[in-house]
């Protein structure tokens, strides 16, 4: 496995719908603040590309200040505008060779996959890591949610492709053990830490976690 490019161990995906209290800046600020190395704002609400640039510019200072790796959802010309390093490319967004083209080599694109034929797909396309999911199964997507896969599959996945696969899918802390047992380099979480009362804290814990597994 390839680890050229500091991909992120812990990635904290920040929502304004799940939870009404934290706005994204706010999640992206504590998040990182809590120990997470990727901060992935991902916006489904019609929202204009002026008030995206606006928000990932802001959350970009936070992340800025604690290390933290700022990745965009979907939107490669969001990315560039505020020169973050890295976006996470689903199955309807720009094809991964045309966002490396925008971006650059540096950075970091990552791409999604749901099964091992996907998975051996995806990998051969100029991606740096795979987001693969829902391991346990997903809320955030409602009726647009990949089958869940269960660890199984999950490992199946993780052992056919030679790039850092990180696990995304109802992951809470007393399961994150089992995700990095099934062969994924980091995980990235939602609700368990978004929609907490105190996200830092969450965040913490998650890092924490991570960090003894991998002891």
């Amino acid at each position: 496995m390839t680890e050229q490019k500091s991909i992120g161990r812990l990635h904290v995906i920040t929502d304004e719908v799940l939870q009404t209290r934290f706005s994204h800046v706010e999640l992206a600020a504590s998040a990182s603040a809590g120990g997470a190395d990727t901060i992935q704002y991902r916006e489904k609400r019609p929202v204009s590309t002026k008030e995206m640039i606006r928000v990932a510019a802001l959350m970009s200072l936070a992340c800025r200040e604690h290390g933290a790796t700022m990745l965009i959802d979907d939107r490669v010309d969001v990315a560039a505008a505020v020169g973050a390093t890295a976006v996470h490319l689903g199955r309807d967004d720009l094809p991964p060779y045309v966002a490396r083209e925008i971006l650059g080599p540096e950075a970091i694109i990552g791409g999604t996959a749901n099964s091992v034929e996907e998975a051996v797909k995806v990998a051969k396309q100029p991606v740096d890591y795979l987001g693969v999911g829902p391991v346990f199964g997903t809320t955030s997507k409602g009726y647009r949610a990949a089958p869940m896969l269960g660890l199984e599959r999950f490992a199946e996945i993780c052992s056919a492709v030679d790039l850092p696969v990180i696990g995304i899918g109802s992951i809470t802390i007393e399961r994150v053990a089992d995700v990095l047992a099934a062969g994924a380099y980091g995980v990235a979480v939602l609700s368990a830490v978004v929609c907490q009362p105190d996200p830092e804290a969450a965040c913490r814990a998650f890092a924490d976690e991570i960090a003894r597994v991998h002891a």
